[in-house]
Parts: C-alpha cells; structure tokens; sequence
C-alpha cells in the first residue's frame, strides 16, 4: 500500500475547496505521496482536525468569513506545536505581504492555478518529509 499525505483544506466556499482538489489531483507530483483531502468549512473544524494530528499541509482560503485564513494560519502557527506548513489562498498579489505577516510557507492567487497550485503544494510536501523512499 503506497503511503498517503493528508492536505487539510479550509474554506467556507465548497467551489474553492472544488479547485483545491482538482488542482491538486490524486498526486500533485511524481515524486511525492498521494494525497487525501479533510475539507473544513469552519475555524472550529478546522483546530479539532489539527488537535487529532496527521495532518500534512494545510491550505487556507484567505477570502473565507467570518475566520479569514491569513488569520487562522497566524494563530495555528502560534498555538499549533509542530504546525504542518501552511499554503495560503490569497485574493490578489497584492496580498502576498498579509501571506507574510500570517506566517504562511507559501501562498497562491485566487481562482486556483493548477499548475502553480500543485507545484507550490509539492514543494510543502517536500517539506514535511512526506517524499516516498
């Protein structure tokens, strides 16, 4: 049985959490795991899912309500021991500065690329030390 990263998606919108997946696919590059998707639609879903462990990658919506993501990722980076690195949803470019201040590892534009999704999303992967042997 072939190992399995598991992403975390947070976004009160299902269509986005819909690009998350489909960008991504069923591996996001050839020489990392497949992954599987927990998808959160709430801040409370999301903290219970971190505080079980076994999360690889979180990607969160920056857009999402009333809890944004930049937010969400600042305060699972301070309160999260271990956080799983963090790739940030962000509404414009120009945003790439509140993806800092978050402390996001990574952040893409809204509607989700696939190509640089999945290639920011496997680099997160690399990261975490979830690369096949």
């Amino acid at each position: 049985m072939q190992p399995t990263a598991t992403v975390l998606v947070y976004s009160d919108d299902a269509n986005t959490r819909e690009q998350v997946r489909l960008a991504a696919g069923h591996r996001p590059a050839a020489d990392v795991p497949a992954v599987e998707f927990l998808e959160c639609a709430t801040l409370p879903a999301v903290l219970e899912a971190l505080d079980r462990g076994g999360i690889d990658v979180c990607v969160l919506d920056g857009e999402t309500a009333p809890a944004g993501g930049m937010g969400v990722c600042r305060q699972i980076k301070d309160e999260i021991f271990r956080c799983p690195p963090v790739l940030l949803l962000i509404g414009r470019p120009q945003d790439a500065w509140l993806a800092t201040w978050s402390r996001a590892d990574a952040a893409v534009t809204l509607p989700v690329e696939p190509v640089e999704f999945a290639d920011a999303l496997a680099a997160l992967l690399r990261s975490r030390d979830c690369v096949n042997a």
